[in-house]
Parts: structure tokens; C-alpha cells; sequence
């Protein structure tokens, strides 16, 4: 239902006071109304209108006619100005207001209520209104009228009307702000809001709040304000950014054709232009499908399918793909004329639109309809690489085939690469259109040799039963393209693939197999020692396989692949350098263990046995001698059997790296023998030999702050110390000076309290105490007998 209310200045009002209030109102009012109502209750003259105007004048004046929501209800409101009140003062105007719910406007537009025979032109004389049962429209407003009187406007009235209708879904999509209409006559303002409001769907028609009229249009609540030439000018300054359009200047002259105006703009225009209210009625139904309409998004898309479905108005493939994805997400809920109408246009629609009538013609019981579409998005798909993997399988009409086999031809023809090959070769097969095996096998050879080809893609683009064909050419074009090209082409995935599935094929084909087995053994280590046979039957005694041979091994093998390779391949690794050098590095990987004892572990020591009876007069046979020299050396039971391993380390021809090595580890780890053992070797030892060891027995000097140090490490140094000294000792007994040692034990007993305590250390033994008095006296006999310790 619909309730009234009167506005205006009186003498004396329901309430018995004077002055501006509800004169007269509908009975059983609802709670809250009043406020809704009452800031919509205002009227200023223009600036350039009579002060005091007589009863001709005031018919002049602009009516304010005004929809808004109030709460949940709409709220319409006509206000005319009627010049003095009842004291004589000028300023009254007077106002009616209808309050209805929803459901009273629902099929009509609120601008259709302008001059309805439901506005008083005066208040009532008595306090109560009728409550309103039917919302008559005015009949100044029917469509037909206003279309005859845009078209007498000329043609600038249909660009106006796109550009308005543009401003007008931009701020219904933003939620704010509002679009001024300028004009000299409130009517003319009244049509362009009653034209606007029928180019809109019915729900964003509802959602548009106008006022025909404001003295303030930077302050209106409405989302379309009509205004006057003069209020505008004097309200510019203080509102610079509303959107404003001056329909005086406006229709002056027509803009370029669809500038700056957006699909649904131009597009309800047209309709207008032909009078063509059906149209508007759909382009109202298919906005209607996603939103509210008052998404300008939604009414562009709404738009474009409508254009497809009349014909006539070409659309971008942007344009198009949106109708598409519409048609797509609403299928069933699209009108079923739409789909007919489109059926029309089959033979020159795009892809996506294609797909979608398919759809539609498939479940509707259309195969005719529904082979058409999919010969069309075959062609289409064939043509545009864009789209290929999007292609599903299709029925095509029978026929079809005799004129789909030569664009088959031409699209691979034109295929850049290889895997835009394979996408054309299921797009034919989908179709059954497939190309022959040659063919296929021709092209792909050209992309290959070209560089044009990701295999592990191609490969999975393609279909089964030609993927053989696709493979072969691909490989042949491998064959004969320049090493550059092969490498860019054989990236590590390609490799893998080709590894794992076409083992057997990459032996007839060496340029290619060579290098994808290079690169799967370089980056696989558990695959190093198969792809070295495999690289061995493929190329044998060629020196092609040094190369990738040595990337395959660039890192040092582990001593048990090391082994497991030397027994595989004894005479490859004497043949080829790249993998005759891995059981040096093997050793050199161990030997950098501490005190390089990796090398005494028993696979290293397997290891260097059988390099020397495989490896015979190579680095491998002398480093693995090394090797076990390293072994006797810290291993031997018998000083003379330790001296004669370290003579081997010295003059056995190894590696100077892993002979140094071994020969450092060992004697660091001999270091911690006894004395006895130590001294008997050192006699034993060449003078070479006895020198190294000593130099690096003694490398490091005895401190000469032992009382400061740990006790951890003090008596560390002191057992250290005292064992150097008697290994020193000992030689002497033996007849035999060592300088190095000599030197260290001289500067070990340089101090009073250090020679007190080996004295003491060997007072047990009268040999070494009666030796160590010997070398006391030598040493203090060189006058350095005050000088500290090292």
C-alpha cells in the first residue's frame, strides 16, 4: 500500500502551531516515515527567478519531482513553489509525498509518475489523505513519445543519451556520487531522466534516485539531479567534480559516432534510435542474468551478447569471448531466443561462442546445430594457436572432412615450433582429420633441426598414434642440427624423457644419444656407472666419448663406484683418459680425510689392489701403490717394513698431491707410536725419509708456559715432549743425529726446570738418563743454556 503526506507553511496545523509542517497525512502512518520523509522537505528558487512573483510567474517555476528510498519504501515527492504563506512572506512552496512499499512499483519506473493524476496541486483542506491503493502512471511519458521526441531532437540526442546512460551505470556500479542534468526547462530534464530510466534494467531503474529540480545540486542525495542554467553557475566553484552535462550544449551538436561511450550506452541508443522497445526489453533480460544491473561490466557483456544476437554490429574478440564465458556460466538461464538467434551467425562466430552454442545445441537434442559449431571451433582452432589446447573432442558433420585436411596441411605448415605442431595434429585427430605419419614426421624434423622444439611438451601435446611418427622426425632433426642447437633443443627434461622411455632408440642415433646420456649420468649419480656403458657400446674406441665421459664423471666417483666401474670396464678405463684418471681422484677424495686414514679403509685399500693389476703403467697403478704404501706405512708391525712404506711414498712416482698426502697422514699418525717404534724406524729410514719425518714430528715447538696451559693439554705437551726426547735419545744410542730433532730436543732442554724434569722422566733407564746428560751438556756447553723455550 501507499500512504500520503502534504507539506507546506500554515497558519495553524494539526497541532496548533504556525509555520512549516505536515498539514495532512494518511492514517495508520508507519513508525519512522515522517523522518525518512522530512529531509527530503526543502525548496530554493533559482537565483534568476522573481522575488515576488504573481500568480503567471509561479507557474513558471521548476517542480521538484524526486524519487529516493525511505528505509525500506520508495519515496516519491512533488514540491512546487507557491510564492507567500499566510502571513505574506515569500518562501512557501508546498509538497506531497507518497510513501509506498515495494511491491506498489513493482513493473513501473518511478519516472513514469511524472504529472501522474495522483498529485494535489494545493493541501488538502482536511488533516486526513486516502491511502493510495494503485500507483498511476502519467500518460506524458510513454515510451513511444519519448522516442519520437528524441528523434525530433536530431541525431545529437542519441549520443547525449549513450554518454548520459554511461555516467549514470558508472555511479550505480560505484555505490556514490551523482550526474547533474542542466537544463532551461524542468520537462526537458524530466524526459532525459524518464528516457534513462527505461534504457536501464527494471532493478538498476529502481535502484536510480533523481531529483528533477535542486537549488543544490553539489549537496542532492540523488544519484541523477536535474538543475538550472543558473544555480549551476553559482554553484560551480564549490562542486568542480560532480559530472555534469549541459543539455543546452549538448545537443547543440553531435559527437563522433560511439566516443568515449561504453557497449550498453551505444547500444541502448540504437535502440531508442529504432524505436526498437523489444530490444530494450532484452537488453534489460540478458543484464539481469548476473547482476542487479547496475554493473557496468554485467550491462557491456549483456550488451555484446545482444549485439551478436541482432547482427549487424561487430564485436571485439574481447567482446565476444565475454558474451561467451555469459552464455557459458548462465546456459539454462539464458532465454532460449537467444540461442536461436545466435544459430544465425555460426558460419563467422569466434571460438569461445563456438563452444558455447555446441553446448547449448548438445543438450537442447540439436546435432546439427551442435556439428556446425564444432566444425566451426575446429577451424578456428587450427588457425589460432591461442586456442588448441582448449579444443574439446567433437563429432564433426559428415562432409566435413574433405574441407578440413588441406587447412590440416596449411596449419602445420605454419606451426612455429614443434609443440604448436602437435596441438594442430590433435586438433586434426580430434576431428579425424589426422595427418599421415610422414607428414608428421617431415615437420617435426624441420622444427628440431631449426632449434623451434620443446620435446617433453610436443611429446605430451601430441596424440598416441602419432607420437611415433613426431618422435622420429624430432630426433632426425636432431641429428643433423649443429651442436648449439641440439644442446638448446636436448634440455635436462627432454633428456630424462628421452632416457626413460627411448633407451633402444638413442643407440642408432649417436649425436643425440651421446649427449642425453651426458647429461642424465652428469646430473643422476646413481645412474653414472649404467649410462657409462651405455655411452661405451654406443661410441667404443671412438674419442667422441671423452667428452661426455668426462662430464658424466666430473665428480670424483666413490671408492665403491670407483671399484664397481674399474671391474666393468677395465679396458675403457686404460682406453679413456676421462675415466683412466678416477682412481687417482678417488684416492686424492680420500686422502683428504684426516690424517688421510680414509686411505687405510678397506675398500680404498680393494680399490688400489686391483688399479694396480688393471691398471698396469699408469698414474692409477702408481697412485694405488701409494695408496697401499700408506697402509703399510701406519700399519706395519716392524719399524724397517713402516721405514721402507715411507721410502715408497717418497720415490714410488705417485701423484705429488696424494703422495704428499699420505705421506703427511702417516707421519701424524706414526706420531702418536711409541718411542722404541719411532726411533728404530727413524734409523731405519733413508736420510730423505728421516728428514721429513722429523720435520714433522717437530712442526710443531713445546710451549714454554706448560704451568699456564689446561691440564688436559699440559699434559698433552709434557708426554709429547718427553716422547720426542727419548726418540732423540735412542738415535743417539744408535749412533745416529737427527738435526731437526736435534735442535727441538736442544731447545727443549734450554731451561732449568725442563731438564730437571727429564731427568727425572728417565731416571729409571741408566741408557737414555746417562744419553740425556750427554745432551745437557752439549746444549749448555753452546752457551744458550739461559734462553727460553720455543
Amino acid at each position: 500500500m501507499a500512504w500520503q503526506l502534504h507539506y507546506t507553511s500554515a497558519r495553524q496545523g494539526p497541532t496548533g502551531r504556525a509555520g512549516f509542517q505536515f498539514v495532512a497525512e494518511t492514517p495508520g502512518l508507519p513508525e519512522g516515515v515522517r523522518a525518512a520523509v522530512t529531509p527530503h522537505l526543502s525548496y530554493r528558487p533559482p537565483p534568476g527567478a522573481p522575488l515576488n512573483p504573481d500568480e503567471g510567474e509561479l507557474g513558471r517555476f521548476p517542480v521538484t519531482f524526486l524519487y529516493d528510498r525511505a528505509g525500506d519504501r520508495a519515496l516519491l515527492l512533488w514540491c512546487r513553489y507557491l510564492g507567500q504563506d499566510y502571513s505574506g512572506r515569500y518562501g512557501n512552496f508546498f509538497a506531497h509525498a507518497v510513501v509506498a512499499d515495494p511491491d506498489e512499483l513493482e513493473g513501473l519506473r518511478p519516472a513514469e509518475l511524472w504529472r501522474a493524476p495522483l498529485w494535489s496541486r494545493s493541501p488538502a483542506d482536511a488533516a486526513t489523505l486516502p491511502r493510495l491503493d494503485e500507483l498511476t502512471p502519467g500518460a506524458a511519458f510513454e515510451p513511444e513519445m519519448l522516442a519520437e521526441w528524441l528523434a525530433d531532437a536530431g541525431p545529437a540526442s542519441y549520443d547525449v543519451l549513450a554518454r548520459l546512460i554511461d555516467a549514470v551505470v558508472a555511479v550505480l556500479g560505484r555505490g556514490h556520487g551523482r550526474v547533474v542534468l542542466i537544463a532551461d526547462h524542468v520537462e526537458q530534464i524530466a524526459r532525459w531522466i524518464a528516457v534513462v530510466s527505461y534504457s536501464l534494467p527494471v532493478t538498476a531503474a529502481a535502484r536510480l534516485s533523481f531529483v528533477t529540480y535542486s537549488a543544490d545540486p553539489g549537496g542532492a542525495a540523488q544519484r541523477l539531479v536535474g538543475t538550472t542554467p543558473d544555480v549551476w553557475a553559482s554553484a560551480q566553484h564549490r562542486t568542480p567534480a560532480l559530472l555534469s552535462v549541459d543539455l543546452r550544449q549538448a545537443m547543440e551538436k553531435a559527437d563522433p559516432p560511439d566516443t568515449e561511450t561504453g557497449r550498453f550506452g551505444r547500444t541502448a541508443a540504437r535502440c531508442w534510435r529504432a524505436q526498437d522497445f523489444a530490444g530494450l526489453d532484452a537488453l534489460g533480460e540478458l543484464a539481469l542474468l548476473e547482476s542487479d544491473g547496475t554493473d557496468p561490466g554485467v550491462l557491456d557483456r549483456a550488451a555484446g551478447l545482444f549485439a551478436l544476437c541482432r547482427g549487424g554490429v561487430p564485436l571485439s574478440p574481447e567482446e565476444e569471448a565475454a558474451a561467451a564465458a555469459l552464455l557459458t556460466r548462465h546456459g539454462r538461464a539464458v532465454p532460449e531466443w537467444v540461442w536461436r538467434d545466435l544459430l544465425r551467425g555460426v558460419p563467422s562466430i569466434g571460438f569461445d561462442l563456438a563452444l558455447a552454442i555446441h553446448e547449448w545445441a548438445r543438450d537442447a537434442g540439436a546435432p546439427d546445430v551442435a556439428g556446425q559449431c564444432a566444425l566451426r571451433a575446429t577451424v578456428i582452432a587450427l588457425s589460432e594457436p591461442s586456442v588448441r589446447d582448449r579444443l574439446p573432442a567433437y563429432t564433426l558433420p559428415p562432409g566435413s572432412l574433405a574441407g578440413l585436411i588441406p587447412r590440416v596441411g596449411d596449419a602445420l605448415a605454419a606451426a612455429p615450433d614443434l609443440t604448436q605442431a602437435a596441438r594442430v595434429i590433435a586438433v586434426a585427430a580430434g576431428a579425424g582429420a589426422a595427418p599421415a605419419p610422414a607428414q608428421v614426421t617431415a615437420v617435426a624434423a624441420g622444427r628440431a633441426e631449426a632449434g623451434a622444439a620443446d620435446l617433453p611438451t610436443a611429446l605430451s601435446a601430441c596424440p598416441a598414434e602419432a607420437r611415433e611418427a613426431l618422435l622420429a622426425g624430432a630426433l632426425a632433426g636432431l641429428a643433423a642440427a649443429d651442436e648449439k642447437t641440439r644442446h638448446a633443443v636436448l634440455t635436462n627434461t627432454a633428456c630424462d624423457l628421452l632416457y626413460e622411455q627411448e633407451p633402444d632408440r638413442l643407440a642408432t642415433i649417436p649425436a643425440v644419444g651421446l649427449a642425453v646420456l651426458a647429461s642424465v649420468g652428469h646430473r643422476h649419480r646413481d645412474r653414472r656407472l649404467p649410462v657409462t656403458g651405455e655411452l661405451l657400446r654406443i661410441g667404443r674406441g671412438s674419442a667422441e666419448l671423452d667428452a661426455p665421459l668426462g662430464r658424466v664423471w666430473s665428480r670424483p666417483p666413490t671408492v665403491a663406484e670407483c671399484l664397481e666401474l674399474l671391474e666393468a670396464h677395465p679396458a675403457a678405463m686404460l682406453e679413456h683418459p676421462a675415466l683412466g684418471v678416477l682412481p687417482s681422484r678417488t684416492f686424492a677424495r680420500s686422502a683428504a680425510s684426516a690424517d688421510a686414514a680414509a686411505l687405510a679403509e678397506a675398500a680404498t685399500q680393494r680399490l688400489a689392489a686391483r688399479a694396480r693389476a688393471l691398471l698396469p703403467g699408469t698414474g692409477a697403478e702408481r697412485d694405488g701403490a701409494a695408496v697401499e704404501a700408506y697402509a703399510d706405512a701406519v700399519g706395519a708391525r716392524r719399524p724397517e717394513r713402516a721405514a721402507e712404506a715411507f721410502g715408497s711414498l717418497v720415490s714410488g712416482g705417485a701423484s705429488p698431491r696424494l703422495a704428499d698426502a699420505a705421506f703427511d697422514g702417516a707421519a701424524r699418525r706414526t706420531a702418536r707410536r711409541d718411542p722404541r717404534f719411532r726411533a728404530a724406524l727413524l734409523a731405519a729410514a733413508s736420510g730423505a725419509v728421516r728428514a721429513r719425518l722429523a720435520a714433522g714430528w717437530t712442526a710443531e715447538p713445546v710451549s714454554g708456559r706448560l704451568a699456564l696451559a689446561r691440564p688436559a693439554v699440559r699434559s698433552a705437551e709434557l708426554a709429547r715432549r718427553n716422547d720426542l726426547v727419548e726418540v732423540v735419545l735412542r738415535l743417539r744410542l744408535r749412533g745416529i743425529t737427527e738435526p731437526a730433532l736435534e735442535a727441538w730436543a736442544r731447545a727443549a732442554l734450554s731451561r732449568f726446570l725442563q731438564s730437571r724434569q727429564l731427568e727425572s722422566y728417565f731416571s729409571g733407564d741408566r741408557e737414555l738418563r746417562g744419553a740425556l746428560r750427554d745432551l745437557v751438556a752439549e746444549t749448555r756447553g753452546t752457551g744458550r743454556g739461559d734462553r727460553p723455550c720455543r
